[in-house]
């Protein structure tokens, strides 16, 4: 199937940005609480950030009703599994649905896997990365072991070559291996055990999940494309290549396959062409958009819908691309949400029972939404159970690193 993008009238139906961006703010649970726990949020997400543990659940609880605080999203990432914490797109950590697992590993395993940039003398082949992913396969199957308990099980298994400290990493060096550490979660081999303390450790996911097998890479790129465009569509595959830090050919090839297996349907999003899943169409017509999307809302640290969320000038329109981007890579600041659009950032800080929010609006505040962001202030407290104090001012810090 060929398709012609400059033919406008075989694009289907006329997306404008507000319905889209409401759409996604209802399947975001940004407008209304998601039903069905941690897991069913983290699914709706299509991954929630976890580099920053605390604000992985800050936005895992704020998508879910009133009452449920950070310790439900705990209990459903160490208690009952529901959730697993783990390398999810662009190598970074992330807690993902359990039930999404397969889907997620066949997916991440079958992405192109570009250039190895390590230097010669710390790269490794093929060979020896399929010799570390069996070690830490094996070497975690009946234990969560500690960064230093994995090294040694991985030497024993492969060689002293596995275990030499070859790898730059934050002022010291890390043993080879661990540059393959995302390569083994992707392959379904590891993903995150609970802390020992103050030490991560790692575990095997057939453990929390019996009988766990990563779907096929074709299905599950297929089924992952399903989700990204249920979740964040209209996209183009510019959009999905950059959320996935895939390039971009490699995308529209995929986006076209898919086009003509029926499950992809095209439409005008703004006067461009972009693609949604066959069927899923419907969109609130325009004099519902603004009720729709009304309101204040506090996002955390690289919260999936502004890292998601595209294009990005729409979201982050006027000074919030300058204020709320940092530098341009979304999620680096916590942002205030006003009617569906990035409208400033904000910042909190713990001090015992005690979290001082600061919020900097990039306009002045009406009454109403200062009752609201008052109300998301109390919520943010609720949800780290802790007691908030809220102050609009300047956000003196820089963006998180």
């Amino acid at each position: 199937m060929t398709t012609n993008d400059t033919d406008v009238g075989t694009w289907g139906p006329s997306v404008s940005w507000a319905a889209a961006n409401a759409r996604r703010l209802a399947r975001q649970g940004l407008t209304a609480p998601t039903a069905g726990g941690p897991a069913a949020v983290a699914g709706a997400m299509v991954g929630a950030h976890a580099q920053v543990l605390s604000a992985a659940e800050l936005s895992v609880a704020l998508r879910l009703d009133g009452g449920e605080t950070r310790e439900s999203v705990r209990a459903a990432l160490w208690t009952d599994g529901s959730l697993v914490k783990t390398f999810g797109p662009r190598g970074t950590v992330h807690l993902l649905s359990s039930a999404d697992l397969p889907l997620w590993t066949g997916a991440l395993s079958a992405l192109p896997a570009g250039r190895n940039a390590m230097p010669d003398g710390v790269r490794m082949s093929e060979d020896q990365t399929d010799q570390v992913v069996a070690a830490i396969a094996d070497a975690l199957a009946d234990d969560d072991l500690t960064v230093d308990e994995l090294t040694e099980e991985i030497v024993a298994r492969t060689g002293p070559w596995a275990g030499d400290r070859v790898m730059d990493a934050f002022q010291t060096k890390w043993p080879r291996w661990r540059q393959m550490t995302h390569t083994a979660a992707h392959r379904g081999a590891l993903c995150f055990g609970p802390n020992r303390g103050r030490k991560v450790t790692y575990t095997n996911p057939h453990r929390m999940l019996p009988g766990f097998t990563p779907l096929p890479g074709r299905e599950a790129l297929a089924g992952l494309v399903d989700h990204y465009l249920y979740a964040y569509g209209p996209a183009t595959p510019q959009h999905f290549a950059k959320w996935l830090a895939m390039p971009v050919n490699w995308a529209k090839e995929l986006f076209g396959s898919l086009a003509a297996q029926g499950r992809t349907e095209r439409v005008s999003f703004e006067g461009d062409a972009a693609w949604v899943k066959a069927g899923d169409t419907d969109f609130p017509v325009e004099s519902a958009v603004r009720g729709a999307v009304r309101g204040v809302r506090l996002l955390p640290y690289f919260d999936a819908f502004t890292i998601a969320s595209q294009p990005r000038r729409r979201l982050f329109a006027g000074a919030a691309y300058e204020r709320a981007l940092g530098g341009g890579q979304a999620g680096n600041f916590p942002v205030l949400l006003i009617d569906g659009a990035v409208a400033g950032v904000w910042h909190q800080r713990r001090s015992g029972k005690w979290i001082d929010v600061t919020v900097e609006p990039l306009g002045r505040l009406t009454a109403a939404q200062r009752t609201g962001l008052g109300e998301q202030v109390e919520r943010t407290g609720e949800i780290l159970q802790g007691t908030p104090r809220l102050t609009v001012g300047t956000v003196s810090v820089g963006a998180h690193a």
